[in-house]
């Protein structure tokens, strides 16, 4: 009888990805991958270390995983793993831990399944993990996640991913392409583009061999493939060229979602960013003049070190006049090895976590008007296999999340309908629509 392998995923659409991969290479070794609770042989935890919060969940899962199956070999992978492997060794019931360029060879270091008294780690330094290793998720039919680029070589001051993941590197036009269609012949809609430093794509052995606007060309050609989303791209990276190509294309969808940090040029020099928010102003306006209907995410960071209550409401300000969708919000925590854990003007907690919830509030509200300018329209969904409380869910073009009651023949169809209303839970209640679409 096959050994059972189970995974549990922390952190990015980028580690997703990446335990997709680790679970076929499991698959081709014999392992049969079952669900958390289903008693495995082997626990493969994937880690994230983007705040402390993430280092605490690793823990608790480990604790829940042996609950279910206490003689389970636990090995721990993903950027904590590198960043912490001692510590993560010292996690009663952890049996290894493997480093970033480790973890891809799981299969190697795994073959002997016995529970020693002392967890062993491979971890070699960072700068080992220099080859580029593809991966893309499987499993949720609807959507693939596609990694093109790792690691990265900016040296912002909160983060620890260059620590974590290497420099950056990326993977071949032509592999992206060759899975680009393996993806589409298996029947998914969509590939979401990811990677560390996305728009930093083309480094090859350290050598930048094309650019990110190449490899956007490229997957516009593939066929088969109904819709391909951008996860998210830096700013400074985020050229004329992609606006204007996006604008035009069928398969790329209208929806960027664009790292701000912070709306205060005095902060986002102190966190090492490489622009001013004018850049970031521009780039929306760009957006939105060409794209009016487009969806525009941003990421900001409350509580950085320095942050007075100006700065906060210079951002907050930056942020209520900027014509975006939606927030994702990030209370910011000290990160040891970098910069900013030793800077001055630490901010205290229960003034991140109220500026924290001022933000969410504002983030609701952007997307509810952005919503309501969509209401009446026709729209084209791919909707999803969840079911909660009797509705399931898809995504417009745009971004819009819609609701409707759970129709399994809807799984991972596109439907043309028509946007109604804002339900009380924040979602867009829709009617059917006859129309033609036409993008």
């Amino acid at each position: 009888m096959n050994k059972k392998v189970a995974f549990y995923t922390l952190g990015c659409k980028l580690n997703y990805s990446e335990t997709s991969t680790l679970g076929r290479l499991f698959s081709n070794a014999g392992f049969d991958t079952v669900d958390f609770t289903d008693k495995p042989d082997v626990f493969v935890i994937n880690t994230c270390s983007v705040t402390d919060n993430a280092d605490k969940k690793c823990k608790k899962v480990v604790k829940e995983a042996l609950k279910v199956s206490p003689n389970a070999y636990v090995t721990i992978v993903g950027c904590y793993a590198q960043l912490k492997p001692t510590e993560i060794a010292e996690i009663p019931g952890v049996d290894m831990v493997l480093g970033a360029a480790e973890k891809f060879q799981i299969i190697d270091h795994i073959s002997d399944l016995t529970k020693k008294p002392k967890a062993v780690v491979y971890n070699q330094p960072v700068s080992e993990a220099n080859e580029f290793v593809p991966a893309y998720s499987f499993g949720d039919r609807t959507r693939t996640f596609l990694k093109v680029q790792d690691g990265c070589d900016y040296s912002c001051s909160f983060c620890t991913i260059p620590l974590a993941r290497g420099a950056s590197r990326s993977d071949t036009i032509e592999n992206v392409i060759e899975q680009a269609k393996q993806i589409a012949a298996s029947g998914v809609k969509e590939i979401v583009l990811t990677g560390v430093n996305l728009g930093d794509f083309g480094i090859i052995n350290g050598k930048r061999e094309n650019k990110f606007f190449d490899l956007v060309k490229a997957l516009d050609e593939v066929e088969g493939i109904d819709r391909i989303r951008i996860s998210s791209i830096e700013p400074n990276l985020l050229t004329d060229e992609i606006i204007e190509f996006v604008a035009a294309s069928k398969r790329f969808m209208p929806h960027f979602h664009i790292p701000l940090q912070s709306g205060s040029n005095k902060i986002l020099s102190l966190m090492r960013r490489r622009y001013k928010r004018e850049l970031y102003a521009d780039r929306v306006a760009k957006i939105k003049q060409l794209i009016p209907d487009c969806c525009i995410g941003v990421d900001v960071i409350v509580g950085f070190p320095g942050e007075t209550r100006e700065d906060f409401i210079d951002t907050y300000n930056f942020l209520n006049e900027l014509e975006v969708s939606y927030l994702h919000v990030f209370t910011y925590s000290e990160r040891e090895n970098t910069l900013a854990a030793e800077m001055s003007g630490v901010v205290p907690g229960s003034t991140r976590a109220d500026r924290s919830k001022m933000l969410h509030i504002l983030s609701d509200k952007k997307r509810r008007a952005f919503y309501q300018t969509q209401l009446g329209r026709a729209e084209e969904v791919l909707f999803e296999g969840d079911i909660k409380e009797g509705f399931m869910h898809g995504f417009t073009r745009n971004y819009v999340k819609v609701k409707t009651k759970f129709d399994p023949v809807l799984v991972n169809e596109l439907k043309a309908v028509r946007l109604a209303n804002v339900s009380a839970d924040g979602d867009v209640e829709i009617t059917e629509s006859e129309e033609i679409l036409v993008h």
